[in-house]
């Protein structure tokens, strides 16, 4: 194409079309794949997408492409990967089917659930690829709106047997955190020779030598620089080069060419990009009525077209984003209003209020109460989807065309509100700021107050937020008691976080809730009162209230679980604290709150390593990394430590705690210290190194900390028992005793029975021990009861019964070799090693296992559950569902459902 952007052949990336091919090569074979392109503006991400799509032959190819001006609009993007296959609705399970129709603006209806909506995706995708099998392709991931993106990468994670593919591109790695974790191709520059190949195709005389070098070397091998740098550069400009190295970025400096490139056309060919650019769906026909509307003939797009800036067809296409960016940006503000007004002219009011409102909203030159009513209306319908992103940026235009400063002041609170539930902490204190020049009245004044302590606290754990919670709280007293009541449950809530390093906080916070919270039935009350309890009139006393609290516990209360799971393991209620865990993560999905996930998922993580599921607790780890690289939050990540504690190896694990405890008193947090300290003591009793892990254990037990305290004093009683410290054990063993004697689940008396054995009456030990294993020995508790029998094993054999210890020893290292427990796994191998067996040590992949996957879904299915009712439950397509059942049969030689119960339990 003259002076266009070229689009042949590509030169190089034999390993990149070779993963693309391989890919094509797998979903027509009936697998499953998803890839995420990473990479630099321009360095040809597009132009893969292109060959993949070039190359699909008898693959169905979806595309759709992220858009700057349009991510705030809530499933924008998915709506329109999703168009082509809504011929499928009809064949999805009818909660999915009217979660999409829902969705996409088809029909009215309750609220979705997001969880409804990524399994009707997957669902559509799956009907879809029975019938040819499928690709998505997401370009500019980073421009994609949110909602999107969290869906897309939902069913991504989640494809296996569809014959579906879903193919990411977008920036470096930092910019898409949701998509962390999927398998990755790095897309970097060109080769050298390459380059320098590329270069010469669109240079149009003789260059220096050590000119070319350095245009080489400055673009790094990026395409579009390659091609667009030089673009419209004199002889005497690419003589000089680029002027030395420049500070620009390089995406920067390709928006600046084609800032020229557009500068040169006649102005109605600049309102036909500019237009374009604004309108970001790509609908041809919308766009030539606002073009008429602008007094702009078809005739002004052919100097665009020839320039290569645009391409028009059934959809009209912009060759690079950077050219989208560059007409936007490079408009004037007076033509920029015009263009939205035309757009707003003609867009349906019905069909899409919400983009026009949008476009309403940039067409006005100043306050207009009447368009401000609109983006509130299309704010509280993006709060009904889920879409907290959407709403702030609805309600942060809305205040800036309110005229009345306090109604101003009172939008800004709410837009501050919406971004703190969607994560993004960091818009939250200029909004306020700028709110607080309302004037605010005094209810708003307060609630401001009360979200910035909270925000503060969300992003740094500590006794810091205490103070202005309290503040913010006794605002809100006479203003509105439930907030004053949420206000005092998170200053609780942040002194427990701040720990041994609170001082007297922790007591000043509940003395003021106790005063000022009236008693009340519903949940956070007996929460709170629960709370205060425990804080000021002990323990023991606290318990009964602490139970009634949890037992009221709903669906409904999930975002109170960072502070109910800690309330439920305090009272060894370990099964209630699993539910809750479990339901909390789809909880915080569903409503789009992205502020609640990463506790969400830290609560789930620490539950599954209670259960003996350490791999998807560790994968679980990486999700929260992604989710806080996002927010920024704040996640003491006890699972972290307690992986480290359990899977080793030593050197790194020490690292990581030796790390950890540096930053807990860096950063004043106590609970984290706790959890750290808590860490080196399982590590060290774990590596038979049982004086370290009693210096560790004696630190950590010093300071109650809810939910901690008592995991503190099972690993001090193991340490003083086998450094012979009698004394110590049996003190331990009695400050333990207080606390599961006021809680007697089948839990407590497990953990006590164990400390029995270990530091009580020698001649009971026998018996205490098999009542630590069988107390122990439940799904929620899974992993200490494996500790339990390690621990009894060791006991028979230095009773000289060898036989009865390996046959406890066998039974533990198993375990701890099947889920991964490397550091237990050894103790027990050495242990069995002592008893005259000869161990090899060997990883789970000696044996054909199930995957953890496979197992939940072959216990699903032994209970009778359909394909369909067991993908709904597990977040897969029923298509997955049957191809791991196919794979689960092969591994246990049977042939149907009906022998897997008999083998699961052989098994």
């Amino acid at each position: 194409m003259a002076n266009g952007i070229r689009r042949s052949e590509l030169r190089g990336r034999r390993l990149e079309r070779d993963r693309l091919d391989g890919l094509l090569r797998d979903v027509r074979d009936g697998h499953s794949r998803a890839l995420v392109l990473r990479g630099e503006a321009g360095c040809g991400k597009t132009a893969l997408l292109d060959h993949l799509a070039a190359q699909a032959g008898s693959v169905r190819v979806l595309r759709v492409a992220g858009v700057e001006s349009e991510s705030e609009i809530a499933y924008s993007a998915l709506q329109q990967l999703c168009a082509p296959l809504l011929t499928h609705l009809d064949r999805l399970p009818p909660p999915q089917r009217d979660a999409l129709r829902t969705t996409f603006g088809l029909s009215g209806g309750p609220v979705p659930e997001r969880l409804r909506v990524g399994l009707g995706v997957l669902g559509l995708f799956a009907e879809a690829a029975a019938e040819q099998p499928l690709v998505g392709v997401v370009d500019d991931v980073q421009w994609v709106d949110a909602m999107s993106a969290g869906i897309l990468a939902f069913v991504a994670r989640r494809l296996a047997a569809e014959s579906v593919a879903l193919v990411f591109a977008t920036r470096d790695a930092g910019d898409e955190p949701m998509l962390a974790g999927l398998p990755e191709l790095w897309v970097p520059g060109l080769p050298d020779p390459e380059a320098r190949a590329l270069l010469d195709s669109v240079l149009t005389g003789p260059v220096d030598a050590h000119v070319r070098d350095r245009i080489v070397a400055e673009t790094q091998g990026n395409p579009l620089a390659l091609t667009e740098l030089t673009r419209g550069l004199s002889a005497a400009e690419l003589a000089f080069g680029f002027g030395g190295q420049s500070a620009v970025p390089l995406s920067s400096r390709m928006e600046d060419g084609f800032r020229r490139r557009i500068a040169a056309l006649p102005p109605e060919s600049r309102t036909v990009l500019l237009a374009a650019a604004v309108e970001p769906v790509g609908d041809a026909q919308l766009l030539w009525r606002a073009l008429d509307r602008l007094g702009v003939g078809g005739e002004a797009v052919a100097p665009a077209e020839a320039d290569g800036l645009i391409e028009f067809g059934v959809r009209v296409r912009f060759p690079h984003p950077l050219v989208r960016t560059a007409a936007w940006r490079s408009a004037d503000a007076g033509r920029l209003r015009a263009v939205h007004a035309a757009l707003a002219e003609v867009t349906d009011p019905v069909r899409e209020p919400d983009r026009r409102a949008w476009h309403r909203a940039h067409a006005a030159s100043g306050p207009d109460d009447e368009v401000a009513a609109e983006l509130r209306d299309s704010a509280g319908r993006a709060l009904a989807r889920g879409g907290w992103s959407a709403a702030a940026a609805f309600l942060e235009r809305a205040a800036q065309l309110t005229a009345d400063p306090a109604g101003r002041g009172e939008l800004l609170v709410e837009a501050a509100a919406a971004h703190a539930e969607a994560g993004q902490f960091v818009q939250v204190p200029e909004l306020l700021g700028a709110a607080q020049l309302g004037p605010l009245d005094a209810l708003r004044q307060a609630r401001a107050e009360r979200l910035r302590a909270q925000v503060a606290f969300m992003l740094q754990h500590g006794r810091a937020a205490v103070p202005p919670l309290l503040a913010a709280a006794s605002r809100l007293e006479a203003l509105d008691p439930v907030a004053a009541r949420d206000a005092y449950l998170t200053a609780i809530g942040a002194a427990m976080y701040a720990g041994r390093f609170g001082g007297d906080v922790l007591r000043t916070a509940a003395e003021a809730a106790r005063r000022a919270a009236p008693a009340g039935d519903t949940v956070p009350d007996l929460l709170l009162a629960g709370l205060t309890a425990w804080i000021l009139d002990g323990r023991t006393s606290a318990v009964p209230r602490l139970h009634r609290a949890l037992d009221a516990m709903t669906d409904d209360d999930a975002d109170l679980v960072w502070l109910a799971a800690p309330v439920a393991h305090e009272v060894f209620r370990f099964d209630l604290a699993n539910r809750m865990s479990e339901r909390a993560v789809p909880s915080a999905v569903e409503s789009g709150a992205l502020s609640r996930l990463p506790t969400a998922l830290a609560i789930w993580a620490n539950s599954l390593i209670d259960t003996g599921r350490l791999a998807e607790a560790a994968d679980l780890v990486e999700e929260i990394d992604a989710v806080t690289r996002a927010t920024g939050a704040s996640v003491y990540q006890l699972s972290r430590l307690v992986l480290a504690a359990y899977q080793g190896p030593e050197q790194s694990a020490t690292a990581l705690i030796e790390a950890t405890l540096r930053d807990a008193d860096a950063r004043a947090d106590g609970r984290l210290r706790a959890v750290a300290g808590l860490a080196a003591a399982m590590l060290h009793n774990g590596l038979g190194d049982h004086e370290a892990a009693l210096e560790a254990a004696s630190r950590t037990a010093e300071y109650p900390d809810m939910a901690l305290n008592h995991w503190a004093l099972r690993e001090l009683v193991e340490a003083s028992a086998r450094t012979g410290k009698s004394d110590v054990a049996a003190e331990a063993r009695e400050r333990l005793a207080e606390r599961t004697a006021a809680t007697p689940t089948r839990t407590a008396r497990g953990l006590q029975a164990l400390a029995d054995a270990l530091a009580g009456p020698e001649d009971r030990a026998e018996e205490n021990y098999r009542a630590a294993v069988n107390g122990l020995g439940v799904v929620e508790s899974a992993t200490q009861g494996h500790r339990a029998r390690l621990l009894f094993g060791e006991w028979l054999r230095r009773r000289n019964r060898p036989g009865e210890a390996r046959a406890e020893l066998r039974i533990a290292y198993d375990a701890f070799t099947a889920m991964g427990a490397h550091v237990y796994a050894g103790r027990a191998r050495r242990e069995l090693a002592a008893t005259g067996e000869n161990v090899r040590e060997r990883t789970r992949g000696d044996r054909e296992r199930l995957t953890p996957q496979e197992a939940a879904i072959a216990q699903l299915a032994v209970s009778g559950r359909t394909n369909p009712q067991i993908a709904s439950a597990l977040f897969l397509s029923p298509r997955t569902v049957e191809w791991h059942l196919r794979k689960t049969y092969h591994k246990l030689g049977i042939t149907s459902r009906r022998e897997l119960a008999a083998v699961l339990t052989a098994r």
